[in-house]
């Protein structure tokens, strides 16, 4: 059996566990407003580091 060790990831069968767990938390409905939320949140962190890094690179042209 391989274990993903970068960062202490989980593998596939650790997944099929925390999903199962979270639609016995969250119940079907809840779901799709929670990843929508996840994902509008993934996409805010993104914004944040490419805005990091332009002002990165500005200072060190200056």
């Amino acid at each position: 059996m391989v274990h993903n060790i970068w960062l202490g990831l989980p593998g596939g069968s650790e997944w099929l566990i925390i999903l199962l767990v979270v639609l016995l938390l969250f119940g079907g409905k809840k779901i799709p407003e929670l990843m929508k939320g996840l994902g509008k949140g993934v996409k805010s962190f993104k914004e944040g580091v490419k805005e990091a890094k332009e002002e990165i690179e500005k200072e060190k042209e200056d």
